[in-house]
């Protein structure tokens, strides 16, 4: 028998049942805790798909990663299921030659080692032991070999000396630290002397690495792989294992204001002196590919020393002549990596476009350029024979992984991570549109509905700038700045891709060096403009300007040089004071490209657009946010701008991390971030909000 409710306890359950089961949008707490699908890596044969797989434990604050595997033959369409035990952290994926077995990088022993792990049967099993972590490595075109890299004294003949350094200095009792030039902090670290370093190592008749690798980038002061953030991209093996070509920046003291890093070939048994290929060019060249026979080394180059920023060229070096070529001068973009096909005649490579991330095919021939995969983000791909793997993402779906033709037909998504979580929540509509900006060109930008929208209804903005500036906020699903976070919060959401960003042709980008405070706040402004014309669901009265690095740049910018703007702003890591950047941030390359010299030189032009110079016109709330962890734009910088808003009698707030460097990384911060920044926005955003005033 079913039983009525009394009315007036339904008048209280039934719309609460509704509101239960009803969408949500994305709130931070999903963000954070979302799987990420990264690094798909094909067996040589097509027939298997390895995807790594990133999990957060929440209340641990932590994450991992694993692997799972796919055969792509199968007829069941199933999911990928888990390769490495559950709980055992894996990752760099790689197949041997025969596609049976799997190598990967592991800190189950203790230290990040690399581990095998055959196909179909078995356990992971430890192939290195050192008494250093490995930080990459690379299979040999045979397998009868690895490619390794250690951070380590470059004096030091052994990787147990470099060990034996460090615990003797952890054991003593002094803690001061003497340099005599520049690096002495990078990103986040402190440099104790130790470079990435490239080593070699052979398989013993075991299958174990062997135990003292040979050191192949002897005599290179730089770092192989390039620190913060190089990689195993950063060099590559000939085909026919006898020797490798990496990339350094051996500089001597000009490493903080130089971009020049050069390609080297060494024997792979470590003996004689790296030869470096490319010394003619005194801006970055780096991603070596060999072709199959070896006769030609495919790579990527800049044209302009300094300058970090700059298009990078698809280039072909003959081996035998030393002879180089550009391989598609007419193609407008910046290529980020190289894969060749399996006829060797093309180039797959991923870049920005418009808004997206595409991977585009490049006739090595011609320079045709053909875009294979649009529309959104393609992360991580590889390519065996004819089958291509990827992973894609939008502003409405996280990153899954797809296999398809190599060239780019009857693609199918393999992969459906979080599909229980995301069938709950409600993502905001998005659309990208254009308007005429500085000079009456074209810039674009996106919109975002919030979650949950209604036609008629008005809602507050956030107004989200990208940093860089050499940047963009395209079609892609950020894990520090995504919008869906802002439209589950209830806001619309714009952003403005002004010039300088990337994807839209390196004269585009070029054109904010020198001008950070000009034509990017024009497009801004006239792009906000365009925005509300176009949208009429965006209350104008309403809406809060956010970026981070640059982006914090320009909201300290907008504070004196767009007073009434906007209600309130969010400075995330941003430069208030540009000429004590040009002293103190660590890249010193970047703030000198950008203003053409150091501060010395040009006092002038890291005055021209100092927000700092404008502080006395402060007015709109102004959240600031800021890492101690962050060498890029120093903590003083926000603790300069807080002090400014608050000695003005703006209304302020400061969120600071002891933990973080620029960005905000761990699970728990980047909640307590999300929810400190909406709480802003909507402090001053909401209908009845009174007008800030000063104290």
């Amino acid at each position: 028998m079913i039983r009525k409710l009394p009315l007036c306890l339904a008048a209280l359950v039934l719309p609460a049942l509704a509101a239960a089961e009803s969408p949500r949008g994305l709130d931070a707490r999903d963000l954070v805790t979302l799987e990420r699908v990264s690094a798909p890596t094909l067996s040589p044969d097509g027939r298997h798909l390895l995807v790594t797989v990133r999990e957060v434990d929440f209340e641990a604050n932590k994450a991992s990663t694993g692997l799972w595997i796919e055969d792509l033959r199968a007829r069941d369409a199933a999911p990928p299921v888990r390769f490495t035990p559950e709980g055992f952290p894996a990752s760099s994926a790689a197949f041997g030659p025969d596609g049976r077995s799997v190598y990967f990088l592991s800190s189950k022993s203790g230290s990040s080692q690399v581990w095998k792990q055959d196909i179909g049967a078995g356990e992971p099993v430890q192939v290195s032991d050192y008494p250093l972590p490995v930080g990459t490595f690379k299979l040999s075109p045979d397998g009868k070999a690895l490619a390794l890299s250690f951070e380590v004294f470059t004096d030091c003949g052994t990787l147990a000396c470099t060990k034996d350094r460090l615990d003797a200095r952890a054991a003593g009792k002094a803690s001061g630290v003497v340099y005599d030039n520049l690096f002495v902090r990078h990103w986040d670290t402190w440099k104790d002397g130790r470079r990435n370093q490239l080593f070699v190592a052979r398989f013993t008749d075991e299958g174990k690495a062997g135990s003292e690798p040979a050191r192949v980038s002897a005599g290179i002061e730089g770092d192989v792989p390039a620190k913060p953030f190089g990689g195993k991209d950063d060099y590559t093996w000939a085909p026919d294992g006898q020797s490798l070509v990496f990339a350094a920046k051996a500089v001597g003291r000009e490493e903080a204001w130089s971009t020049d890093y050069d390609l080297y070939l060494a024997r792979a048994t470590g003996s004689g002196a790296p030869k470096n290929l490319t010394e003619a060019n005194a801006a970055l060249d780096g991603g070596p590919v060999f072709s199959a026979d070896g006769k030609t080394l495919y790579y990527r180059a800049m044209k302009h020393p300094g300058f970090e920023a700059d298009r990078l060229a698809l280039m072909a070096m003959d081996m035998a002549s030393g002879e180089t070529r550009e391989i598609a001068p007419g193609w407008d973009r910046s290529a980020s990596n190289i894969t060749l096909s399996a006829d060797g005649k093309s180039i797959y490579t991923t870049t920005s476009d418009v808004g997206t991330y595409a991977l585009y095919r490049i006739d090595i021939a011609s320079g045709q350029a053909q875009k294979i995969v649009g529309g959104g983000t393609v992360g991580g791909y590889d390519l065996a024979g004819e089958t291509l793997a990827y992973t894609f993402e939008d502003l409405d779906s996280p990153a899954q992984a797809f296999v398809a033709r190599a060239d780019g037909s009857q693609a199918r998504q393999v992969t459906n991570n979080n599909a229980e979580v995301l069938e709950d929540i409600q993502f905001g509509g998005f659309e990208q549109f254009s308007f005429k900006g500085w000079n009456d060109e074209t810039v674009h930008g996106y919109v975002v509905k919030p979650a949950g929208y209604k036609e008629g209804k008005r809602y507050p903005v956030a107004f989200l700038i990208h940093g860089g500036p050499q940047g963009s906020f395209g079609n892609n699903f950020h894990y520090r700045w995504n919008p869906q976070t802002y439209a589950g919060a209830g806001f619309a959401v714009v952003m403005i891709d002004f010039h300088g960003s990337v994807g839209y042709g390196q004269a585009f980008t070029d054109s904010i060096s020198g001008d950070w405070g000009g034509k990017p706040l024009e497009d801004l402004r006239k792009g906000w403009a365009a925005a509300q014309q176009k949208y009429s669901f965006l209350d104008g009265e309403r809406a809060c300007a956010l970026g981070g690095s640059y982006g914090g740049y320009m909201v300290a910018w907008i504070a004196g040089n767009w007073p009434d703007g906007f209600d309130c702003l969010v400075n995330h890591a941003g430069v208030v004071d540009t000429r004590i950047m040009g002293f103190n941030t660590e890249e010193l390359w970047f703030t000198e490209w950008e203003n053409r010299g150091t501060p010395v030189q040009q006092p002038e032009a890291y005055e021209k657009f100092n927000p700092i110079n404008h502080v006395g016109k402060w007015q709109s709330p102004m959240l600031v946010i800021h890492g101690q962890l962050d060498y890029r734009v120093l903590v003083e910088q926000g603790l300069a701008a807080f002090s400014a808003a608050q000695r003005q009698g703006v209304p302020s707030q400061l969120l600071y991390f002891p933990d973080e460097n620029h960005w905000i990384l761990k699970p728990h911060n980047s909640v307590l971030w999300h929810d400190t920044v909406n709480a802003w926005l909507k402090r001053w955003t909401a209908e009845d909000a009174a007008e800030p005033a000063k104290d």
